[in-house]
């Protein structure tokens, strides 16, 4: 009786042993699988932050006053012969009683 107690006990405590050191590798595994998606997600990231910065460049570069100054329909307008601005003196709105 001593014997098989001891042998069932033996048993049990191999079985306990494997059954953690399997929940620990599927675990480790689960992690590193985390962890390699984490690396590819974030050189997607630099990679699109990366063209984002490029987009923006164009966008400057479209919306510079260069490009503006040389554009074919700005320089077709005709040009202002007499100009009037408002006076730095009077007010924008007056009062009427």
């Amino acid at each position: 009786m001593v014997t098989a107690s001891t042998v069932t006990l033996l048993f049990s405590t191999g079985a306990l042993i494997v059954v953690l050191a399997l929940l620990i590798l599927f675990n480790e595994n689960y992690n590193a699988t985390k962890g390699y998606k984490l690396r590819t997600l974030e050189r997607e990231r630099s990679q699109l932050l990366l063209t984002e910065e490029i987009l923006k460049m164009h966008i400057a570069e479209a919306q510079a006053l260069d490009t503006f100054e040389n554009d074919p329909a700005i320089l077709a307008m005709p040009r202002m012969k007499r100009a009037k601005y408002i006076e730095e003196g009077g007010a924008l709105a007056e009062r009427s009683d």
